[in-house]
């Protein structure tokens, strides 16, 4: 993976926390299998019995991620399978010190005829965050792909409505070499205040990106729309390509809005740690 040199600790740091995980599903009796498995660190993956394909639920030992953390994520979804993976919990990016930046780098890859959903549950900016994280996905001519990324700015139940810090988060999203998605955003210092602008957030503490790819596309963009609030909004950005962004003033709101369109890109089988 690239861009995961490493930094130089700061004299007061605590020691660092390293995960790797790499893992690949391919077809075997009719059904998606898991083909490969690799874990190192603090990041491991448990794989709960599931009515389609193979679903990998992602755990991240080390509580969270600080300054000088960094994870590696590579996930390839084989010919014909689908695969799932999502979170047991919601990440958290918890206070750095000064130069310390804690990084994710996730590459997936998507082969002909498969299905992929990367549904991670919302991560949690605490104060002091310095968080930069990185997902690409590779997808074959006759890919699909789900790829969602919740964010909530702050504790707001615990107390904590003042978030400052760094965040830089980059999606890119190929299918057949040519890009189809590019996005990115990245906040710094007092994000709060700059998320209060009417032409950034609005006042909102929650936000999400949604990336959906596959054939019919165009068929769900209407219905989407129609289980938006007034503060999100959907797009087709090619005939297989729908994108939605939604902001919300708590994670609670974020969810509330969220839960309906996943129901309904995924068929009903959003994974059950969704539902905790």
């Amino acid at each position: 993976m690239n861009d995961l040199t490493p930094f130089a600790p700061h004299a007061d740091a605590p020691p660092r926390a390293i995960g790797q995980m790499r893992l690949s599903t391919k077809r075997h009796a009719g059904r998606t299998v898991l083909d490969t498995l690799y874990q190192k660190g603090a990041s491991k993956v448990v794989f709960p019995r599931s009515p389609l394909g193979c679903t990998g639920v992602m755990l991240n030992t080390s509580g969270g991620v600080t300054g000088g953390d960094r994870f590696e994520n590579d996930a390839v979804a084989g010919a014909g399978t689908h695969l799932c993976l999502t979170t047991q919990a919601c990440e958290r990016a918890y206070r750095a010190f000064p130069g310390q930046v804690g990084r994710i780098r996730t590459v997936l890859r998507v082969e002909d005829g498969a299905t992929l959903w990367w549904l991670p549950q919302e991560t949690l900016l605490f104060d002091g965050c310095d968080l930069d994280r990185r997902l690409s996905c590779d997808l074959a001519p006759g890919a699909r792909a789900l790829i969602v990324e919740p964010v909530c700015f702050g504790r707001i139940a615990m107390g904590e409505t003042q978030v400052t810090g760094r965040v830089s988060d980059r999606i890119t999203i190929n299918q057949c070499g040519a890009p189809l998605v590019m996005d990115g955003w990245e906040l710094t210092g007092d994000m709060t205040a700059q998320l209060a602008r009417r032409a950034i957030g609005g006042g909102a503490a929650a936000m999400v990106s949604l990336t959906y790819v596959a054939p019919d596309a165009e068929r769900h963009l209407d219905p989407l729309r129609d289980l938006l609030p007034p503060a999100g909004g959907a797009s087709l950005l090619a005939e297989n390509t729908l994108v939605m962004r939604l902001l919300a003033p708590t994670g609670f709101e974020l969810r509330r809005s969220l839960l309906p369109i996943l129901d309904h890109l995924t068929g009903g089988h959003l994974p059950l740690c969704w539902r905790l």
